[in-house]
């Protein structure tokens, strides 16, 4: 009996061929500056991070001090906080830069900040910032900010000289105009000496703003006490399938296609990619080797990991030597993702906070083929 032609979403009602899954890379966001501006808030992730929900180490007093003058600065800029009177001493907004290690929270504290002044805060990763100069355009990036209380940057980079020299100007621009500051670097343990970003760097590069900072150290350990996940290994082709297809919101595409999507979308926009994904699925899984793909696919990994969402890798080859046959692959990790050149590159710290996300996002992917619908 010959089998029922698909309709127009692929399927067809043979119930031995999987539904049709909808691609990433048919998805083409349409993003006004709007949007753009409104996504400055801070990720799913930390919707719920509040000063009082971080639990300061007391063998790290610095973690406490760090809180209280956080605090401080959240109430003085709070909404309601207008200076009175005509000639009311005008002070310079503050400026704080959290100075730590990996995992001491310094991303929650800085999400707690955002959430204590409210609307009035504008919060993003250094890259969300660069790309938003990108999409709009320096000055109006400034005037659209200027309207904001405070800014916030998580995760500050210095590997690229020219967008530090652009950050650099914006944060001077915003300074001059009254908005408050505050920013961290994310580094992964052992990827930049004692797994520090140092605030000497940090000052030195940003040069004139530097006198303007407030330096916090945000001393600890690792509160997740966990190494970097980036071993994960990747499904069979067809399992990947499979749960994509049983999964409501799920994408599923070759890596390739993904890279050559990503290509024409600019990733401002990789966000608004993900509106309605609850699920990214990837076949054919393969080590990246051009570098500019390589840095896309860092920003899309990074937005993924803003909003939660579970990531599926197959590469297709299964272990008898057929296509995603079931029994498992012959894959290699997610470690494998980036050359051994990026990994030891300018662009490194980026790569291994990929792949550290990544591999989660992977572990969380998986924990879902062993769901009952999977």
């Amino acid at each position: 009996m010959t089998a029922a032609p698909p309709d127009l979403a692929g399927n067809t009602s043979d119930p031995s061929t999987p539904p049709r899954v909808r691609a990433l890379a048919d998805i083409r966001p349409v993003v006004p500056p709007t949007r753009l501006l409104a996504d400055l808030v801070p990720p799913r992730h930390f919707a719920d991070a509040r000063f009082s929900t971080y639990r300061a180490n007391p063998a790290y007093p610095s973690q406490g001090s760090t809180v209280a003058r956080l605090e401080e600065v959240g109430a003085q800029l709070a909404p309601g906080k207008v200076r009175r009177g005509l000639f009311a001493k005008r002070k310079a907004a503050p400026a704080i830069y959290m100075d730590g290690g990996f995992g001491v929270g310094k991303t929650h504290l800085l999400t707690s900040l955002a959430h204590a002044v409210g609307p009035d805060a504008a919060y993003g990763t250094f890259v969300e910032y660069t790309n938003l100069v990108g999409a709009l355009g320096f000055q109006a990036t400034v005037d659209a900010l200027a309207t904001k209380r405070l800014v916030c940057i998580d995760e500050f980079e210095l590997d690229d000289p020219g967008d530090t020299v652009l950050m650099s100007r914006l944060l001077r621009e915003l300074a001059d105009r009254g908005v408050a500051l505050a920013a961290t670097s994310n580094t992964l343990p052992g990827s930049l000496g004692e797994g520090r970003f140092a605030a000497e760097d940090f000052l030195r590069e940003i040069q004139a703003m530097a006198a303007r900072f407030e330096v916090m150290r945000v001393d600890g350990e690792d509160y997740r006490h966990r190494a970097v996940v980036t071993e994960t290994q990747p499904l069979p082709a067809d399992v990947v399938a499979r749960v994509a297809a049983s999964h409501p919101g799920a994408t599923l595409d070759s890596l390739d296609e993904v890279l050559d999507h990503l290509r024409g979308v600019h990733p401002s926009r990789y966000g608004a990619m993900l509106d309605d994904v609850t699920l990214v699925a990837l076949t054919g899984v393969h080590p990246v080797t051009e570098q500019s793909a390589a840095l896309r696919l860092v920003v899309l990994v990074d937005r993924l990991y803003d909003r939660d969402v579970p990531v599926l890798l197959a590469d297709g080859v299964a272990a008898d030597g057929g296509p995603g046959a079931e029994g498992g692959t012959s894959g290699a990790a997610v470690s494998s993702l980036f050359t051994e050149e990026m990994l030891r590159g300018g662009y490194r710290k980026k790569y291994f906070r990929a792949l550290s996300r990544l591999g989660s996002l992977a572990e969380d992917g998986r924990a879902l083929t062993r769901t009952p619908t999977a």
